[in-house]
């Protein structure tokens, strides 16, 4: 039989993770099995020529049930069910879809990051998949990069949380150097990646004297640990003993309104950059992830047919 999508794939990868397949390479020979492809399906690459069409629909199937809360990682590449996982295979539906997934709050807010406006609510995101038949082959790309983009925030996220806290710092002062701060030079930035640092995590001088710098802080948090008011507190005060005009506070969570508010208080320049930014901001310089030019989309050279004369 053909290799099934991504969708006919979420439950058996569900139960699979159940049963302490904690990875999809692991997955691999047992959805194999099940829904006996031949070996040359099996084999089959993506465009790419990097990865198997078979994987790559298991790490989707993975990858929306995430989304939707169903399963969370262990560590790096390894899964387990969470307590709503557990409870949907406590008494299955018959078909588990995105559709489906579409009662999770989770899930829909996930549709809203990676919709086109910030202002679509859940009934839109409820909706969208009705819209797709008025929609260009255009349209539908875009739609499916936003999408691809979303998941690629998540797993940017899941893979920081996974390195050291040196390694963390590091990547925090890779990312600036990457946007232009200290002109682009990485020998303008470093880490300071020590205990009793006084809340400073590197340092990225701005100038070849080192007369004007940035200062960082990186806090690598649990999704649902917000950044409150006093650790913004610590890192003014640390501002503060280093003459420092600039701060840069990172955190691979989010802030509290408390910390918010009072940063917009202090004599100080600080910048907030919470997970969702972090991530966003990744992908925009290129600082942990890579290209994948798998296809190439080729529009008319109006140039090459001039209007014919008359």
């Amino acid at each position: 039989m053909t290799i099934p999508n991504y969708q006919v794939l979420m439950l058996p990868v569900l139960k699979l993770i159940a049963t302490g397949h904690e990875t999809i390479p692991s997955c691999l020979e047992p959805l194999r099995s099940e829904f006996a492809i031949s070996e040359n399906e099996f084999e089959e690459l993506l465009p790419s020529g990097k990865q198997t069409v078979l994987a790559n629909r298991a790490h989707w199937a993975r990858n929306y049930m995430s989304q939707a809360g169903l399963v969370e990682p262990i560590k790096r590449g390894h899964y387990r069910l969470t307590q709503e996982g557990e409870a949907l295979l406590a008494n299955p539906p018959q078909a588990l879809n995105a559709d489906y997934l579409k009662r999770y709050d989770r899930f829909l807010e996930f549709l809203q990051r990676s919709s086109t406006t910030q202002n679509d609510n859940s009934n839109d995101a409820k909706n969208a998949d009705s819209k797709s038949e008025a929609s260009t082959p255009e349209d539908l790309m875009a739609k499916s990069h936003r999408e691809i983009e979303a998941l690629l925030r998540n797993d940017l996220l899941e893979a920081v949380l996974s390195v050291s806290p040196a390694r963390f710092e590091q990547l925090i002062v890779d990312l600036l150097v990457a946007m232009g701060y200290g002109g682009g030079d990485s020998s303008m930035g470093k880490s300071i990646g020590k205990s009793g640092d006084g809340g400073i995590d590197g340092v990225i001088n701005e100038d070849a004297l080192g007369l004007d710098a940035v200062y960082v802080q990186a806090k690598r948090y649990d999704p649902s640990n917000k950044v409150g008011r006093p650790d913004i507190q610590k890192f003014v005060g640390s501002l503060t003993g280093e003459s420092a005009t600039k701060g840069v506070f990172v955190t691979t969570s989010a802030f509290s309104r408390e910390a918010q508010d009072y940063i917009s208080r202090v004599q100080q320049r600080i910048v907030l950059i919470d997970g969702e930014m972090l991530a966003r901001l990744m992908i925009q310089h290129g600082v942990g992830v890579r290209a994948r030019a798998q296809y190439v989309i080729r529009s008319i050279d109006e140039d090459y047919f001039p209007e014919r004369e008359t």
